[in-house]
Formats: structure tokens, C-alpha cells, sequence
């Protein structure tokens, strides 16, 4: 008799208050090589329609009645394991601290390029109906078309070849009569191996015709192409503010082509050369041995390494890199942001060659996927990247290093929401590995529980070598303006940069506000240019000469008359880091300026050439958001300069202040690194404010002392957990009432079931941005413990709340790691 054996399944697509694991048939053909890991496809739902889905679980049931009726697998997708036992782990892990679904876990531990797409393929059926066709000449057109084809060709691409709607009904009505057979079918993706390019082809080669109708959308493509030659379809959009419709169209008119341009899956280069080990210093030493005896000692454990900018952090944990790798023990090495990726990996490249994976967001699906292969099947010893390298399927960690962990970028904002140094302590208690926590400025609640003992704690009190730290004064804007100056860079840092310029040293400055005006409204109604679809004003890009919104991506012509009252007094006001840009043209014509934002480094290896170009000394000042603040290393960089200071001081955010000595801090720390001393200067509308006094002391303790002593009194982490649910959707008063619903809801079942659980619930409030991409957020904060009892508790209320039919078309979340960010 065959042994039945029954699939416990994490279906995708299933909402958070019906998530389980689901039960399915193997197939007898599949019961030798079915095990926990492996991807499906199953029916789900009274209609069939089939989803993927992971097994996390076989059993053996006992015969009854109800297990006659469980569907089948329709189909194994993998009979390789992606999924480890450690991995499978971390499912139930994500699925218990961060209110997601099995599946939504699943996707977050594999790459994008694993995964499969879901859809319709068509094929002429080989016995079609009998008698004579009475099909119109499309229909027949279309039919003579799948047959002429020998594969099967998916609906998106056969409504694309004929120019239709996907819910045109022609496929249906063919399909109906018996003409085409449709199948679901799954296939896999492989990831961005190329770019789609656009460039000017038959007539148009040589320039736009006069005898061409042309809507004013598809001239300003052609114009575009006219004087660039070739871009891809990214950059075609950004500068025209077009979609990718327009250009297919000036494709079928012959006006255009698209083409493929060929991009390297490998994003690594080894120039083969080898670094020297560094020599250590005193204090380096005594870190590193203190850290060292931590690891012999072969159990979990979590060390601070606490010191000042440019103190050599980097330097000790890579001689305790080297120690690990020769155990043939493995090493993650989180950054927060891509922009810290180029150098870091050179750094990485020089010491351990092709040892080394890189894991970040900026490789395409394709290099991604690779990475991940070549630390699966164990090709390498070390994965460098942001926030999801920590999911790196390593077997046998010896350490996991996080540099400027207090960076928030490590707390993800979608679902799941984990927080990757609490993920990173799960995988040490599993390998009996070491975390090690970097920073010039640790968070609060990292510095306290290192005080405290709960973590070890080293520090560097002292520059590398002969470096010292940059003198830094706090310049007074408003003193300025009252003396005339307008412009964003004060008389002494203008002066600074003068005399920079004339010793060849090269100069940083932070501007954290993108786009060339950061304010347009108009003077006669005082009514700001807003996005229609966002509660935010519109933010004015010279670049391309649009009103961009940073949230959506909305974007429209410059305004010429207020949309409210229609008068022509519109005033763009604020500067961002294009405008920046242009006052330090005017007033240093010969400097060579490098701008990095988020709309300078849109292409690929954009971070690298230039921070390249930047390091070789092609530039002369660089300017920037705060990707130009943390954990750069420019020996030639004598002066840094921050501008607008202030603009993160005032958030309703409890780590506000914080972040803003943090970024304070860190830019300023890329002053004077090498033999050159540095200075820096801080520029605020605040100089009495005592923030920017300890950030130019660079008296972290200090500024620790007075934040604990409040996060204390107001009961903040780290003395509490902060929990956030969050709500949004169309309609504000349908947000509101659903919130406060789920508060009432929450409040009653902590009263009767959990009467002994310390809370604090701060009632329904709006975001701080209200309305993003056309609806409404609200949020509750929950003060906590973030036990056991507590995520009972918040799971049952999420699903009580997910089953309510007040709560059909509102979203919701919880958010147990909320640092503020929302």
C-alpha cells in the first residue's frame, strides 16, 4: 500500500488574518524527492487558480475521511533545497516578530532571481472545431499567428504583438469556441542581464521631420534623442517626465528602436594585487584581542566597538575577518547604504579577492541571483552588502560585523518588518558566532545595553596614525542673511573653499535636500504647489525643468500661474543640491564640482566611477545627501561643509535629535582623515541649540547622558518597546474609523486577556506625511515590552481585525521595531 504523504504549504498571496499552513497531497511521482524547502504550485481557493507556494513541513497522516479530500501539488517547482534548515527557521522566526505571512518571509530569504512568474500561455488547439470557421479577419490573423509559432506565447505578449487590452475579449471568445487552448504556466526569472536603450532610427536619424504630426509629449522624446543620441528608457522618462508608452509608439510610427545593451552579471573586479595586513595600533590591538578571545571562546556573543571618526574601526575587524576566514568559518558584513558598497568592497577585494559575494539592491536580479549561488554552493567565505545580506545562506558563520549600526536604514519599511541586527543575534545563538556592532555614534539603546553589560564593549578613543580630528565651528545663518548673504554657503566657508581650491585639497558638502527648489507656491494665496496625490509639496528639478514629488513620482510642467487663484506670482524658494550646485559654479567657475544624489547615481556603477573620480582627485568639491556623509574615506578632503543643519532637528520623531548628531558627526568625520588637518563648518538658523555644540566637540557621551536622562522620564527604548500599526487607505474618514476600531478592539483584549501586560496606547494619529500615492495613513504607537505575550496578542487582534468587514479596503500593519521612521 503507497504511504500517503501530506504537504504543509505557504501559499503566496494570502492575507495575514487567513496565513497558515496549507495541506496538500503529494503525488506519489513526487514523494521521493519532496522535502521542507521546496517550491510549488498549488490550487488554492474554490476557483483552482494556482499559486506558488514553499513546503515547510511533511507528515504522515492518519487515514480519515477529511484527508480523502485534500488537493493535490499541481506541480514541484525545485528539486534543488533553496530553503536551509536555518533559512526554514527564519520563517517562523519573520512570521512571529514581524506580523507577516509564511510566504512574504519565504521571498525575503531567497534573491528576486529564483522566483517564478505566474501566467497564461496560448497554443492552437491540434483539433480545432469541426465545419467552417466564421472568425473576422483579426480573429483569423490572430489565430494563423499561434499556429505559425512552435512554443506556446503568453498573453501579455500576444495582446502586445496585436495591440490589445488583456480583458479584451477576442482570446476568450477562441478560447470558448475551441480555436486556442490556454494553460497556466510558471516561469522562472533570471534577473536584468540587460538595458532597454532608445535612439533615433529611419527618417529621424537625421533630425525630426516638419511633415510629422507629433504630440508635444512624443516631439520632447525626439528632441531629447536629437541631441544625446542614445539613453536608455529610465533616463528618456526622468528627463521628459513621458511614460514608456510614448516611446512604443514612436517605435510602431519607425521613428525609434529599442535595443538591448549588454551589462556584466559579475559585479566584482580583481585587479589581483593584494594589501598589505595593517599594523595595529594600541588601542586597535586591545579591541581586537578583546574581541578575539570573545570568538575562541566559541559562543554567541554581541560586542560595541564604539570609536571616533577615523579611529580604524574597519582596520581591527578586518585582522578578525582574517582569523575566522582561516577557521574556514564564514563572515556577513553589513553597510547601510550602497553608496558605502564601492569602497568597502575595495577594501574587501584587495585583502580576500574573489572570496568575497556583494549583496545590495543596486546589482540586477541576475547578479543578485549569482551572489547568492556562489555563497550557497560555497565559493565564498564573505558577503558584503545592506540590509538583506544578513540573510546570506551561509552554514558555518563565524561572525557577522555591522558597521554604523545606528543607521535606520537596517530597519526594513515593508513587510517583513525585521530589524536586521535583531535577525543578525537569531543566526549567532545558531552558529555560536560573534556580532560585532561599529559605529563613531551607536545608538542609544545599543551604548546603554553595552553599559550595562548585556553587550561587550571596546573603544577607540583615538584617530589612526597621525590624524587628528577636525576643528569645527557653527556658523549662524540667520546673521548672514541679516549681513545680505542670500546664497547657501556662508562668507567663511566660501572662503574655505577658496583657499582649499588654491591648495588642491578637495572639499565635502551636505545639502540632505534634493532637486534644485525645495518650495513653489504662490505669493498672492500663499497656496504651495502640491502633489495631487500626496500631501507634499512639488520639489523643482532644474535638470530636467519639471516639479517632481519625492514620494510618488508624480511629476509636471514648471507652474506658471497659481492654481488656486491664477495669479503669476509664483516663487520657488529653499535650495536643494542642484541649486547648490549651480551657486558654486558662480562663485568658483574653474572648480570641478561632483554632485551625488539619488538623481546623479540612477545608473548602474554610477557610486563607483564616481566616488573613483572623486578619490583620484577629478574633482575638486563634492556635493551631496547624507550618502556623502557616512563612512567615506578621501585623504584629500581638508574642509566639510553642512549645510541646512537644522532641517532634521524639528521632527515629531523621538530619534530626531538623535540623527541629527549621528549625521552631524559622521560628516564632519570625513575632514581631515590622512596626514592633512581638517576643519569643518556647521551652518544652522540654531548656533545656540546644543546639538551642534557636542557635534562639533564630538562628545558623544556627553550628548549620551542628556538623551538617556529624557528617553527615561518620556519612557522611549531603550526602557520600552515602540510598536506602530499602521493604516491606510482612499478614504480618510473609513482610515480613521478602522483605526480606532482596532484600538478599541486591542484595548478590550488586552483587558481581558492579558490584564497583566504593561502598556501604554497613544491613540490614532495622522503620519507625518498624511496622504502618499493617493491614500491616507494613520498610525497607533504602542509603548511595550515586545514579549511573547505581547506578539499573542497583536497577532490575534491583527487577524480579529483582518476578518471585519468595516475593515474591507484598509491596510494594515504592525510594525514591532518602529524607530520613528513613518
Amino acid at each position: 500500500m503507497t504511504v500517503r504523504l501530506i504537504a504543509k504549504v505557504a501559499v503566496d498571496k494570502a492575507a495575514f488574518h487567513f496565513d497558515k499552513l496549507y495541506d496538500y497531497l503529494v503525488p506519489v511521482e513526487y514523494q521521493p524527492i519532496v522535502r521542507p524547502g521546496c517550491r510549488v504550485l498549488v490550487p488554492f481557493g474554490a476557483g483552482n487558480r494556482k499559486r506558488q507556494g514553499v513546503i515547510l513541513g511533511v507528515e504522515k497522516p492518519e487515514e480519515t475521511a477529511q484527508t480523502q479530500k485534500i488537493k493535490p501539488l499541481s506541480l514541484l517547482l525545485d528539486e534543488e533545497i533553496y530553503l536551509t534548515p536555518e533559512l526554514l527557521e527564519l520563517v517562523y522566526y519573520l512570521k512571529e516578530n514581524t506580523f507577516c505571512t509564511y510566504y512574504d518571509a519565504v521571498k525575503t530569504l531567497l534573491p528576486a532571481g529564483v522566483g517564478y512568474n505566474l501566467g497564461f500561455v496560448y497554443h492552437a488547439n491540434p483539433q480545432p472545431p469541426a465545419g467552417i470557421a466564421v472568425l473576422s479577419g483579426e480573429e483569423q490573423a490572430l489565430l494563423d499567428y499561434v499556429r505559425g509559432r512552435k512554443a506556446p506565447i503568453l498573453k501579455e505578449k500576444l495582446c502586445e504583438v496585436f495591440g490589445l487590452t488583456p480583458e479584451n475579449p477576442m482570446l476568450k471568445k477562441l478560447t470558448a469556441e475551441g480555436w486556442l487552448l490556454c494553460e497556466e504556466s510558471a516561469r522562472r526569472r533570471i534577473g536584468d542581464e540587460t538595458i532597454t536603450m532608445v535612439r533615433l532610427c529611419g527618417d529621424c536619424a537625421e533630425g525630426i521631420p516638419d511633415n510629422v504630426k507629433l504630440t508635444p509629449k512624443q516631439r520632447s522624446v525626439l528632441e531629447l534623442l536629437c541631441s544625446v543620441g542614445t539613453a536608455s528608457v529610465k533616463e528618456v522618462g526622468y528627463f521628459t517626465g513621458t511614460t514608456g508608452a510614448v516611446i512604443k509608439t514612436l517605435e510602431k510610427k519607425g521613428m525609434v528602436e529599442l535595443f538591448e545593451h549588454e551589462v556584466l552579471r559579475s559585479p566584482i573586479t580583481d585587479s589581483g594585487v593584494r594589501a598589505q595586513q595593517t599594523v595595529l595600533t594600541e588601542h586597535q590591538q586591545v579591541a581586537y584581542e578583546g574581541i578575539k578571545a570573545l570568538y575562541y571562546k566559541n559562543e554567541p556573543a554581541v560586542s560595541l566597538l564604539y570609536g571616533v571618526t577615523g579611529s580604524g574601526k574597519t582596520s581591527v575587524f578586518l585582522r578578525l575577518i582574517e582569523d575566522v576566514v582561516a577557521q574556514n568559518r564564514q563572515v556577513i558584513v553589513l553597510v547601510p547604504e550602497i553608496s558605502l558598497t564601492p569602497q568597502t568592497i575595495e577594501v574587501f577585494i584587495s585583502r580576500f579577492g574573489r572570496r568575497v559575494a556583494i549583496l545590495h539592491s543596486g546589482l540586477s536580479m541576475g547578479e543578485r541571483l549569482d551572489e547568492w549561488k556562489r555563497i550557497r554552493t560555497g565559493q565564498v567565505d564573505i558577503a558584503v552588502g545592506t540590509r538583506s545580506a544578513v540573510f546570506a545562506p551561509f552554514e558555518n558563520l563565524g561572525i557577522i560585523i555591522i558597521d554604523e549600526e545606528q543607521e535606520n536604514t537596517y530597519k526594513s519599511e515593508a513587510s517583513p518588518r525585521y530589524h536586521a541586527r535583531e535577525v543578525a543575534k537569531m543566526r549567532i545563538l545558531r552558529h555560536k558566532a560573534q556580532l560585532v556592532l561599529c559605529s563613531a555614534t551607536p545608538s542609544i539603546e545599543t551604548y546603554y545595553h553595552a553599559n550595562a553589560g548585556r553587550y561587550h564593549l571596546f573603544t577607540l578613543t583615538e584617530r589612526f596614525g597621525d590624524a587628528v580630528l577636525p576643528a569645527v565651528s557653527v556658523v549662524d545663518m540667520d546673521a548672514e542673511q541679516r549681513e545680505g548673504n542670500l546664497l547657501s554657503i556662508s562668507h567663511v566657508l566660501g572662503e574655505q573653499i577658496a583657499e582649499n581650491l588654491q591648495n588642491k585639497q578637495q572639499s565635502i558638502l551636505l545639502l540632505n535636500r534634493r532637486g534644485y527648489n525645495t518650495l513653489v507656491k504662490c505669493t498672492s494665496c500663499n497656496t504651495a504647489v502640491s502633489c495631487p496625490h500626496c500631501s507634499i509639496g512639488l520639489i523643482y528639478h532644474h535638470a530636467n525643468g519639471r516639479l517632481m514629488c519625492h514620494y510618488c513620482g508624480y511629476s509636471r510642467d514648471l507652474a506658471q500661474k497659481c492654481g488656486v487663484c491664477g495669479s503669476e506670482y509664483v516663487k520657488y524658494a529653499g535650495a536643494g543640491t542642484q541649486k547648490l550646485e549651480d551657486e558654486l559654479k558662480m562663485l568658483f567657475p574653474s572648480a570641478r564640482i561632483l554632485r551625488m544624489d539619488a538623481d546623479t547615481t540612477m545608473a548602474k556603477h554610477a557610486y563607483e566611477e564616481s566616488f573613483k573620480r572623486f578619490a583620484s582627485g577629478d574633482y575638486d568639491i563634492m556635493v551631496g545627501t547624507q550618502m556623502v556623509a557616512k563612512g567615506l574615506n578621501f585623504p584629500n578632503v581638508t574642509l566639510v561643509g553642512v549645510l541646512a543643519a537644522d532641517s532634521t532637528l524639528f521632527g515629531d520623531n523621538f530619534k530626531s535629535e538623535e540623527r541629527t548628531f549621528s549625521l552631524l558627526t559622521q560628516v564632519v568625520g570625513r575632514s581631515g582623515r590622512g596626514e592633512l588637518h581638517g576643519r569643518a563648518y556647521i551652518q544652522t538658523h540654531f548656533p545656540e541649540n546644543e546639538i551642534f555644540t557636542l557635534a562639533a566637540q564630538q562628545d558623544y557621551e556627553r550628548f549620551y547622558e542628556n538623551e538617556i536622562a529624557t528617553r527615561k522620564i518620556m519612557l522611549y527604548p531603550p526602557f520600552c518597546q515602540m510598536c506602530a500599526v499602521g493604516f491606510s487607505g482612499e478614504n480618510e474618514h473609513e482610515v480613521i474609523s478602522a483605526a480606532q476600531n482596532f484600538q478599541n478592539s486591542l484595548t478590550e483584549t488586552a483587558k481581558r486577556h492579558y490584564p497583566d501586560l504593561p502598556l501604554r496606547i497613544l491613540g490614532v494619529t495622522p503620519n507625518t506625511v498624511l496622504r502618499v500615492s493617493g491614500k491616507f495613513r494613520y498610525k497607533i504607537i504602542i509603548k511595550c515590552r515586545g514579549s511573547k505575550a505581547f506578539r499573542t496578542m497583536m497577532a490575534d487582534v491583527l487577524v480579529q481585525f483582518g476578518k471585519q468587514r468595516g475593515g474591507k479596503g484598509i491596510s494594515v500593519y504592525a510594525d514591532l521595531y518602529f524607530d520613528g521612521t513613518i
